[in-house]
């Protein structure tokens, strides 16, 4: 599902207006490779990320997202890194600022494929070729902080 239920609701009172959203950034891992989705939206190659549902747990809601979106089953090892993104604007002119949470995963079973709509591939890609298959600075951020992490989590400053 691309836009959660709730948020459809929240928009409906509040137009276009800033919504503070809770995302969560699944890095999810098998050895040397890093699992990257395609958005159908906007061609963006990322890691799998999503909204936390009202009363979710993070760690539940990175796990969800990758079985829907990528048809990957895994299992969360570390929250990584919380941080607020920038504000944004999407392209249906909403306006939303993200804090943003990286889960660390590691991939138990299945193999990747676009398994809801909201992406049009999915694969694993070595850690190495992430700027080569397109990740910008951002994310592959995201990613290194998820993959060499270890400890408590990383909080921005």
């Amino acid at each position: 599902m691309p836009t959660p239920d709730f948020v459809l609701r929240l928009r409906e009172r509040i137009g276009h207006d800033p919504l503070w959203m809770i995302g969560v950034t699944a890095v999810v891992v098998r050895g040397d490779d890093v699992l990257l989705v395609e958005r159908a939206d906007n061609g963006r190659v990322t890691p799998v990320t999503g909204i936390v549902d009202p009363g979710e747990e993070p760690a539940v809601a990175a796990l969800r997202e990758v079985r829907e979106e990528a048809g990957i089953v895994a299992e969360a090892e570390e929250i990584a890194w919380i941080h607020a993104t920038p504000p944004m604007v999407h392209a249906n002119g909403d306006r939303a600022q993200y804090l943003d949470i990286v889960v660390r995963c590691r991939a138990t079973e299945g193999e990747p494929h676009p398994a809801d709509g909201e992406n049009t591939r999915a694969w694993w890609c070595p850690a190495h070729a992430l700027e080569a298959a397109g990740v910008d600075a951002e994310m592959r951020e995201r990613i290194t902080v998820a993959r060499e992490h270890a400890g408590s989590v990383r909080f921005a400053r």
